[in-house]
Formats: structure tokens, sequence, C-alpha cells
């Protein structure tokens, strides 16, 4: 393969967003977007066949000597990343259509400007340029928030963007420690360097708070579930997938790098990602709204990836790497067919609806799938994920095998009972007699009479469906999905290939 492709896959998205500025056809918009959000998907796939033959291909940009130039380097990890990443914002992208949020002006472009930071973040090897895709991110995402917002959620935005605006101040003083101490912000010349200097190993540690903080790791995760649920479904969704996951991917890449083994403040990320798991499953039953508990999910599902960090094995990091596949995934596909609800019925508290499971049978299946996906229950990706994780505990013995195993099963309880309350609220219960429509008729929040026509419609169904389908591949085809996280996780271990691939 020519390493020099790899830069498409950021120049792609990008001229794919300059370009729909220009075109104000919506039609032609729309094929623009998700036909490039549809070939990052193919080129990702791809690229996990390539790396089958070759571990790592890296191309330095601009033709610098190595470790001057701005690396793009991809392996099994990236190129999985990528491949999920670019399906659910298609997926998303599909939603938002439906929904006529691509109507808005600039939205298109925004999303492509979007995809476009989330791969240069996935494929780059160099800190700073890891801060300035991160950047390239977050652009688009503040605005996303205001064309697609109402006055209330522009107002709860402002939270996402502080949070943010702070976290990468604190990302790019992590980046400067780096450089100043260790000479480099190249991530193959940092290979095992945070064990050898101390110095070296409390900047990264810096950049690792940053990214933690962006990730929604407890205690630093209370914006996190106020801020997501103020945008729309299917802009949460997208933020669902990319945000919190690249910042996740981050972590693995720069811990497993630069450490190279268990960190020595190893037990300091036991207790974080113990507190994670658990405050995000039992603050689930402090809320009233589907997203909102929702968000809550999405944090204990960061604390459950970390767990192959913490352990730190390449069987822990597999399970980890499958863990977060299915978490992108099952979540986006819950976010969408919450919003497909909101949209129909006006509202997503539990305490307005109810009878949805013999209203809107195949959402209501829908829906049920994917909870049971979240509590870690077969037939779903989230039981071989959880399984994984277990096992991986055990083969670590000692403290780590009864403290991992135990907070899985305690987190998995709490999980079970917030959800059947959710089940119970929403789709269990009496017929509904009145539901919220949003028209200029009636307006958001005056109830009218239910008829029997009302219903969700297939459109707004189908790409929660389909992602749903998706979740419920990988559990089907775990065992063509276990060997790329396998591999994944090989390269995390063994980081030869990809110091060479990069350094030379």
């Amino acid at each position: 393969m020519n390493p020099g492709l790899l830069a498409l896959l950021v120049i792609a998205p990008l001229a794919g967003s300059a370009l729909s500025t220009f075109v104000r056809h919506t039609l032609t918009q729309r094929v623009l977007t998700i036909g490039v959000s549809v070939a990052v998907t193919v080129a990702g796939v791809l690229l996990i066949g390539v790396h089958r033959r070759e571990p790592v291909v890296a191309e330095s940009v601009g033709g610098f000597p190595a470790g001057v130039a701005i690396p793009l380097v991809s392996d099994t990890l990236s190129a999985l990343m990528l491949t999920v990443t670019a399906l659910t914002t298609t997926v998303c992208l599909v939603y938002l259509t439906q929904t006529g949020e691509d109507r808005y002006r600039f939205v298109p472009a925004l999303a492509l400007m979007l995809m476009a930071g989330v791969n240069g973040a996935l494929l780059t090897g160099d800190l700073f340029n890891l801060f300035v895709f991160i950047e390239v991110m977050l652009l688009p995402s503040y605005a996303l928030i205001a064309v697609t917002g109402t006055w209330r959620r522009l107002g709860v935005g402002r939270l996402f963007v502080l949070v943010n605006l702070l976290t990468s101040t604190i990302l790019l003083m992590g980046v400067a420690l780096v450089y100043a101490t260790a000479g480099t912000v190249n991530l193959a010349a940092l290979a095992g360097l945070a064990v050898e200097d101390s110095r070296v190993g409390l900047s990264i540690a810096v950049v690792l708070l940053a990214l933690a903080i962006k990730a929604g790791v407890v205690p630093m995760h209370g914006w996190l579930p106020r801020a997501y649920p103020a945008t729309s479904a299917g802009v949460m969704a997208l933020f669902s997938a990319l945000h919190t996951k690249v910042a996740l991917y981050a972590i693995y890449r720069i811990y497993a790098t630069t450490y190279g083994e268990s960190a020595p403040w190893l037990p300091v990320l036991a207790v974080v990602v113990g507190l994670t798991m658990l405050v995000g499953a039992y603050s689930t039953f402090g809320e009233q709204i589907i997203r909102r508990a929702l968000a809550f999910q999405m944090v204990t599902g960061v604390g459950h990836i970390l767990i192959g960090l913490a352990l730190f094995s390449e069987f822990a990091l597999a399970a980890g790497v499958f863990y977060m596949v299915h978490h992108i995934v099952t979540m986006a596909a819950l976010l969408l067919t919450a919003g497909a609800i909101e949209q129909t019925y006006g509202t997503g508290r539990y305490d307005r609806l109810a009878g949805l499971v013999r209203r809107d049978r195949v959402v209501a299946a829908v829906f049920a799938l994917g909870l049971l996906s979240l509590v870690g229950l077969p037939p779903s990706s989230g039981f071989f994920g959880k399984v994984g994780l277990m096992q991986a505990a055990a083969e670590a013995g000692g403290w780590q095998q009864w403290t991992f195993i135990s907070l899985i099963i305690i987190a998995a309880l709490g999980t079970l009972v917030a959800l059947q309350r959710m089940w119970t609220g929403v789709f269990w219960g009496p017929d509904m007699a009145t539901y919220r429509p949003d028209s200029p008729d009636t307006g958001r929040g005056r109830p009218v009479a239910l008829t029997a026509p009302v219903r969700i419609g297939w459109r707004i169904a189908a790409p929660g469906a389909a992602l749903l389908v998706v979740s419920l591949a990988l559990f089907a085809a775990a065992g063509a999905v276990i060997p790329v996280a396998l591999r994944a996780a090989e390269g995390l271990v063994d980081i030869g290939p990809y110091v060479e691939a990069v350094l030379g």
C-alpha cells in the first residue's frame, strides 16, 4: 500500500466540507456528505485487510526527516476505529436527513469537518498534531450545538464549550511539558520514555488527564450528562461515537507507547476506573428522561473500556477494544431510537410515555436488545465484551482479579435495575391517551389526543435499528471480530513495528 494515501482520509472530508458550503442543493449535499462518510468506512475496512500483511503503515507528511515530519500512522487499532466511527457517522447523518437537521445552514459542512478531525486524531503519530486535530473536531461541534439547538440547548452548550476549552488548555500545557522534558512530541520517539524519565512520565500524565476529562472519567464526568442530552439526538449520537471514543483511543495509544507497562500510578487508575463504572451505572437511577439516563450509561461504559488499560495484558487490551467498538455502535443505536421517540411523541420523559411496546413493537424490540447489550446479556455484543473483561481480570490474578470482576458484576446489576425502570416507564404500562407533538398548530409541550395513526415512522426508526443490527452482528460474528481486536492489542503491547515504521 502507498502510505501517502493515508492523507486522503483527512483531505477528502475537508474537501467535501468546503464543497458543501458552495452547493446549496439539498439532495446534492446529502449525496456528498453521506458519500464521503461511506468512502471513509470502505477505506477503513480495506486498511484492516492491509494490516493483516503490513502491521503498520506510516507516512511522513511533507517529506521531512523522520522525527521532524508530521507522521500519519495506521495500524489495526486505528483502522478498526476509523471503520467503526465512520460507519456510525454515516448512520447518524442519515438520521439527520430524516429529522431535517441537515437542511440547517452549514450542517453538512460541519459534519464533514468533524469527521476530518476524527480521522486525523486517529491517524496522527504526533502529540501536538493530536491536539490540533482534536481542536478541528471541537470547532464544528460548537457550531453544531448552536445550529441544531434551541435557545435552551444553546445555553447548556456553553458548558460543553467551557469544559472543552479548559481541557484543551490543559492538553496543550501537557504537550508543551512533554517537549520541554523529552525534546520531542513524536509518539514513536517517546516510546518507553515515561518509565525511564520521571519528568516525561509526569508530563505524559498531564496529557492523559486532559484526555480523561474529555472522555468523561469520574470525578470529572459531571459536564457530560448535562451537556450531551442538551443537543439533539442525532448530534448526541455523533458526539457519543466520536468525541469520547477518540479521547479513549488516544489514552490507549499514548499510555501503551510511552509506558509500555503498568504505570506507577496504577492503583489510582484502578480506583478511577471503579468509580467511573459504579457512578455511571447507579446515577442512571436519578434520571427521568431517556437520553439523560443513556448519558450516564456512556460514563459507565468509559470505565469498562479503561479496564483493559488498567490490566494491560494483550487479552485485556483486546477486550477493552472490543468493548469500545460495541459501545460506539450500541449507544448510537439507542440514542437514535430515543430520538425517534422524541420526534414522534414530543418528549423523552418516562412519566409522559407509556405502552410503546404495544404501539411501536419494532422500536420496542430495538430498544430492548440495545438495553440488554448495555447490561451485557446475550444475544448482544456487550455480552462478549464483559465476558472478555472478566476473563482478562481472572487471568491477571491477585487483587485485580476479584476487584474488577466484582466491579463489572455490581455495575451490571445497577445498570439492569436502572434500565428496567426506564423500560417500565416508557414501554410498559397503559396506553397513552395524549402526546405532545412539535407542530406550528399545537406548539411543543401542549398535550393533544393521541390517535391510532400516530406511530414512529420506519424512516426515522431505521437508523437506530440498522446500528442495532450491527451490534447483533458483532455478537454473531464475534469469531471474526475478536481476532481483529487481538491484532489491535498486539500492536499496543509490541510497539517495535510502530516505532520502526515511523522512525525508520
